[in-house]
C-alpha cells in the first residue's frame, strides 16, 4: 500500500535523527496512524532512554487504540534497559504493526513480531527493508559476524594521493569536506587511526561542534557520546604528551609489553594488548575485541600503511573518499600502501553516490561481492 510505503518513510526520517547518538542500539522511529491521520511520532535517542514506540504511544494517547504503528526494526520483546516495546504496544490496543525488518539481535529476532501476533494484531514485515537495513548497518553486522561495520575514509588529491613525501597533508580538502568528516566521526562508535598520522599530523580524533553542521538538538546529541578514539599503536611509539593524549582518554591497540599499562591508566588511557600478525596488531582480532565492547562502526582516519591494511585483510565495508581540485605529484604518498603485482589482483568497487562538497567531491565505493 502507498500509505504503508508513506509512513515508513516518515519513520525512517525519524531513526535518522538517531545517527548520531544512540550507540551501542540500532536507531529506531515510530509513527502511528489510524484513517490516514498520524496521531503520533517518536524515535529513539540515547541507550537508556525509552525506544521509539514508547514516544510515539505517549504522544497518541488513548488515540492508539485500534491504529497502526509504522515501526523501523522488530519491536523488542525482551526487558533490558527498558521494557519490552512489544508489551507497549499490546497494552495500548494497537491493531496493527508494519515493521520495516527483524531485529538481527538473537535475543529479539522474531520473538517481537510473534508476541504481537499472539496477541492478535496483525503484523506485517518488510516494508522498506533495504533502507532499514541500510540505517543499522552497523548494529546487524555485529549482531550477525560479531564485527562492527568499518568505513575508511581518505582525503586525496586528483591524482590518488594524499600527503606530500614530508608527510604534511593538511588541508587537502576544503571546509565543507571537513564537515562531512566531522558527521562520519560523530555517526561512529570508534574513530580510529595509526601511530604515523598521529605522530605526523598531530591528529587528535575529535568531534567538533562548530564544524558539525547539525541543528542545536542532534549537535547536543552527539557531543554527549562522542566516539571512542582508538589508536593502533604496535610499538608504542606515541608518547604520552601528544594531543592525541591529551584530547581525552584513549584506548591504544598494542602489541608491546603489557608492563605499560599502568603509564597509560594514571592519565586515563586503557591499553589492550592484542595478538600481533606479521609483527602487526591483528586488526581482525581488534575488531572483535571493539564489537564485543558494543561498536558499530568504526571510522578509519589512517594514513596509507594502516588504511591498507585494512583492505588487504578484507575488513573494509565501505570507503569514503574524499578528491580536493589538485595534484600533490609523483612524490607524494600513495593513497594506500598496497603493491598489486597484476591487474587481475585489483580489488573491485562498486561507487555507490558521488556528489560535490563545496569546492571538493565526495565518492562512497564499497568492494564488490
Amino acid at each position: 500500500m502507498l500509505l504503508d510505503v508513506s509512513c515508513m518513510g516518515r519513520a525512517l526520517e525519524l531513526a535518522r535523527k538517531g545517527l548520531y547518538s544512540t550507540h551501542p542500539n540500532p536507531r529506531v522511529g515510530c509513527v502511528i496512524v489510524r484513517d490516514g491521520q498520524v496521531l503520533g511520532e517518536g524515535w529513539h535517542a540515547r541507550a537508556g532512554e525509552p525506544h521509539a514506540e514508547v514516544h510515539a504511544l505517549q504522544q497518541a494517547g488513548e488515540q492508539a487504540r485500534g491504529a497502526t504503528a509504522y515501526v523501523t526494526l522488530e519491536p523488542c520483546s525482551h526487558q533490558g534497559r527498558t521494557p519490552p516495546c512489544a508489551d507497549a504496544l499490546i497494552q495500548a490496543g494497537i491493531a496493527r504493526v508494519v515493521v520495516a525488518m527483524q531485529d538481527p539481535n538473537p535475543e529479539v529476532s522474531g520473538r517481537g513480531l510473534l508476541r504481537l501476533m499472539q496477541a492478535g494484531i496483525a503484523v506485517q514485515c518488510g516494508v522498506l527493508e533495504q533502507q532499514a537495513r541500510s540505517l543499522n548497518a552497523g548494529f546487524i553486522k555485529r549482531m550477525e559476524q560479531g564485527l562492527p561495520f568499518v568505513r575508511v575514509k581518505l582525503a586525496m588529491s586528483l591524482d590518488g594521493r594524499t600527503a606530500m613525501a614530508s608527510g604534511e597533508s593538511q588541508w587537502i580538502t576544503g571546509p565543507a569536506a571537513r564537515g562531512a568528516v566531522q558527521r562520519l566521526r560523530a555517526q561512529a562508535s570508534v574513530v580510529l587511526s595509526g601511530a604515523d598520522t598521529v605522530l605526523t599530523d598531530g591528529a587528535r580524533l575529535t568531534v567538533r561542534a562548530d564544524e558539525l553542521g547539525l541543528d542545536a538538538e542532534l549537535t547536543a546529541l552527539a557531543l554527549a557520546r562522542p566516539p571512542l578514539r582508538v589508536l593502533v599503536d604496535g610499538q608504542l611509539r606515541v608518547p604520552l604528551t601528544a594531543p592525541f593524549y591529551q584530547a581525552g582518554a584513549a584506548l591504544v591497540a598494542t602489541c608491546a609489553a603489557a608492563s605499560a599499562r599502568e603509564r597509560f591508566l594514571e592519565q586515563g588511557h586503557e591499553l589492550l594488548a592484542v595478538p600481533a600478525s606479521n609483527g602487526h596488531v591483528d586488526l581482525h582480532k581488534l575488531l572483535s575485541e571493539l564489537a564485543r565492547r558494543g561498536a558499530n562502526e568504526v571510522l578509519v582516519e589512517a594514513g596509507p600503511r594502516l588504511a591498507g591494511a585494512f583492505a588487504k585483510a578484507g575488513l573494509v565495508d565501505e570507503y569514503q573518499l574524499f578528491m580536493a581540485a589538485t595534484f600533490l605529484g609523483s612524490s607524494a604518498k600513495p593513497l594506500l600502501d598496497w603493491p598489486l603485482a597484476r591487474m587481475a589482483d585489483a580489488p573491485a568497487l562498486k561507487i555507490v553516490d558521488i556528489r560535490a562538497i563545496g569546492d571538493d567531491w565526495r565518492i562512497t565505493a564499497v568492494p564488490q561481492v
